[in-house]
């Protein structure tokens, strides 16, 4: 589990990679709110290309971010989703609260 956290003006980037289960995703929920916290952006991009596993914490992160989000009328958008990742947020209905993009 890694992410990286980049920053170009008002938008933060965060590359997620390896397994978003419910082990990893407290680190990661915390480095991508710290960069939140720090750089106040105007949107957040969660790339999830280099997910390889997401279960139910992987919509709880997104959900997280995107209250965070717009406290301050920011944007969340989803890019790099492979085709079952894209799959479990439609159903959630992430597509509510975020751009989603696919990557297949």
């Amino acid at each position: 589990m890694s992410v990286e956290i980049s920053v170009t003006g008002e938008v933060v980037t965060a590359r997620l990679s390896g397994e978003l289960d419910h082990h990893t995703a407290r680190e990661m929920r915390s480095a991508i709110d710290s960069a939140i916290e720090l750089n106040m952006p105007a949107l957040l991009i969660l790339d999830f290309g280099g997910i390889s596993f997401m279960d139910s914490s992987g919509i709880g992160l997104v959900m997280g971010r995107y209250r965070i989000l717009s406290k301050s009328g920011a944007e969340l958008h989803i890019t790099g989703a492979s085709e079952s990742i894209y799959k479990v947020m439609r159903l959630a209905g992430i597509e509510r609260l975020a751009s989603l993009e696919k990557n297949f």
